[in-house]
């Protein structure tokens, strides 16, 4: 999303042209109907293989002098050390970036946390030419599909439902316009899956051990937000780190998450219920405005506090579509 991509630059990483496609926009669609609305002041999405990402953000950290002890197991955690087996690094500051299942976050002690709406996500990448720079999220029944251009030659499809035996071939039937697109489309990767749900934890630092990006809480993967949490906690951590004051970790981790989470909550209002999604389209086709700004919203372009009247608009569209 523009947001992440700014967080994102503020750490020194730029993703080359060629690595990555543009994205102007989201489109929604849900049983022959569509609605899509462009991001806000000429700004635009990335869309990326995440193999690529992690190498460029690879090749700045080693820029910067960073010391990447690959294929080294982690054995543990103590006050001023991590254990690497029999050997021990001496570190002031310990960040636990270990995703969801994060086992720093368990060795420090800050399991507590809350969890809603667990949901199984699968993905895989197709050979076909892109046909829209918009990123497109199908709203079926029981699943939602996701469509992004990563390339000239290649677009991600994801599907997202409550159901962990519902893998992506079966969830396309639920989109005929995306399965058509995909017809006899070449597969070039294989099918991977993960869960994604909203999760918050009562703490994310303790002594000098702090977590970031899943390792501290997640979104669901609706949001596109995910990385981009990352990277702007990131930037908050630095600047702790160079203060010596952790606490403030706390409170400005807590403000980034608002908007994401309340975000997601409201976007999942539409899973399972096909009426609402038909007529949150046709509110959206009538009134783009509502769609434009909501988008906005979404990407922090605009204050939650500029959007009663669009929230009056869309209530009473909803009533009377």
């Amino acid at each position: 999303m523009p947001d992440s991509v700014t967080a994102l630059e503020r750490l020194g990483v730029a993703v080359p042209a060629a690595d990555a496609c543009h994205l102007r926009g989201v489109r929604f669609l849900s049983s022959g109907l569509s609605a899509e609305t462009i991001f806000p002041s000429g700004s635009s999405g990335l869309s990326i293989r995440r193999t690529t990402l992690h190498r460029i953000m690879t090749e700045r950290a080693a820029a910067l002098g960073t010391d990447l002890l690959w294929q080294s197991t982690i054995t543990g955690i103590s006050n001023q050390h991590v254990h690497l087996g029999e050997r021990s690094i001496r570190a002031r500051w310990i960040v636990g970036a270990d995703g969801a299942h994060s086992r720093v976050r368990h060795w420090s002690g800050l399991d507590t946390q809350s969890r809603t709406g667990l949901r199984y996500a699968f993905r895989r990448h197709y050979r076909v030419a892109p046909w829209t720079d918009r990123m497109e999220i199908y709203w079926g029944k029981r699943v939602q599909g996701y469509a992004t251009a990563v390339s000239s030659e290649q677009v991600c499809v994801a599907a997202a439902s409550h159901d962990p035996a519902l893998r992506l071939e079966e969830s396309l039937l639920a989109f005929p316009e995306l399965s058509a697109r995909l017809r006899g489309a070449e597969t070039v990767s294989a099918e991977r899956g993960s869960v994604t749900a909203n999760r918050k934890l009562k703490r994310v630092w303790r002594g000098n051990v702090a977590l970031i990006g899943d390792a501290s809480g997640t979104v669901d993967a609706i949001t596109g937000e995910g990385l981009g949490l990352s990277f702007s906690q990131a930037v908050v951590l630095a600047n702790c780190f160079r203060s010596g004051n952790l606490s403030a970790y706390q409170t400005a981790h807590r403000r980034l998450a608002l908007r994401p989470l309340w975000m997601a909550r409201l976007m999942l209002t539409l899973d399972g219920r096909p009426r609402l999604q038909r007529r949150t389209l046709q509110v959206f086709r009538r009134h783009p405005e509502v769609f434009r700004r909501l988008l906005a919203l979404h990407v922090g372009s605009l204050s939650p506090f500029h959007l009663a009247l669009d929230g009056l608009t869309l209530g009473w569209g909803l009533l009377t579509a």
